[in-house]
């Protein structure tokens, strides 16, 4: 990493990616979960329980898809929601306003001082206003930091981040269909939560049997657990490039760099009966990176709450 960017600033670049990104992956797993809603397949228990945001009070009975829209989207002092999220994101970016570019500020400030607006309108028109809201000014946000920011070590931590989140994220989305994917709907609601839909269409003609490796296992498509993988490997090589000759002493990279090696060579044709194993590796993978980056990169910094897999995890 290079000796000028400061542990504090890359540590809030970092946490300013998985913000956004986990902002971004909410907003799609609720769609595709209060879209099943609509079929009378409530889960919200299972949404609850995928995201590892703690449930209701139990006196309060299962939580209904009112409630996970609630708990999950609108509350803003809850770090594990759509708004926590956001909120965190904007406040991390005022320390850091002389490192990300104008654009990538102004698109997060306004994005979060429009948000008590979008709700108040979601309420009269239906969650998925607020939803597509959140998507949209997510990808923005990415578009901007891509075109406006230069490729040096403040926009590999921000990518980084995005990258470790967008990999875990895609593996929740999918653990929400688990078990559905026979059916076609199911399957079409997944590709379209996941952005997926019109390049699996030009990829596989609509084949069915080809979800689970499209989001899994391809190289070229970005929100793809093997690209998201891919390319948060690649920025811990650009961030700490002297390995030596043999191995690796960077433990993130090592924890990334073999889970992703599982799926490059998974048999395609095993993926179902082998899903729910390879997707508790993913996280698991992207959990020891993240405490490998923090002891690498961020010693010494104070902790923040960061609502993930039932626990609090150190953040920004």
């Amino acid at each position: 990493m290079a000796r000028d960017l400061l542990s504090r600033i890359a540590e809030t670049l970092y946490w300013i990616g998985r913000y956004v990104e986990r902002a971004d992956d909410i907003a799609r797993i609720l769609d595709v979960s209060l879209r099943r809603a609509l079929a009378g397949e409530d889960d919200a228990t299972a949404v609850f329980a995928i995201l590892g945001h703690p449930l209701p009070v139990p006196d309060a009975g299962p939580p209904t898809a009112a409630t996970m829209v609630r708990r999950l989207a609108y509350d803003p002092a809850d770090p594990g929601s759509i708004a926590g999220c956001l909120r965190a994101a904007r406040e991390n970016a005022r320390g850091v306003r002389e490192i990300i570019s104008t654009e990538v500020w102004e698109c997060l400030n306004v994005t979060w001082n429009a948000l008590p607006e979008t709700r108040a309108a979601a309420e009269r028109l239906g969650p998925h206003v607020y939803l597509r809201y959140v998507r949209e000014r997510a990808a923005l946000l990415a578009g901007l930091a891509d075109a406006t920011m230069s490729r040096d070590d403040g926009w590999r931590f921000l990518v980084l981040g995005r990258s470790l989140e967008r990999a875990d994220m895609t593996s929740r989305l999918i653990a929400v269909q688990t078990g559905l994917l026979a059916d076609p709907a199911a399957w079409r609601m997944l590709l379209e939560a996941c952005g997926a839909d019109e390049s699996f269409t030009r990829t596989h003609r609509g084949d069915s049997t080809k979800v689970l490796e499209f989001l899994l296992l391809d190289r070229l498509f970005p929100r793809s657990v093997v690209h998201a993988l891919a390319t948060a490997e690649r920025c811990l090589a650009e961030l700490a490039p002297n390995q030596g000759r043999a191995g690796t002493a960077d433990a993130a990279r090592a924890a990334i760099g073999r889970v992703r090696m599982t799926l490059e060579y998974a048999d395609t044709a095993a993926l179902p009966a082998r899903l729910p194993r390879l997707l508790d590796e993913i996280r698991e993978a992207g959990a020891a990176a993240m405490l490998a980056i923090g002891d690498r990169f961020f010693p010494g910094a104070a902790p923040a709450g960061w609502v993930r897999g039932g626990s609090s995890w150190a953040g920004a």
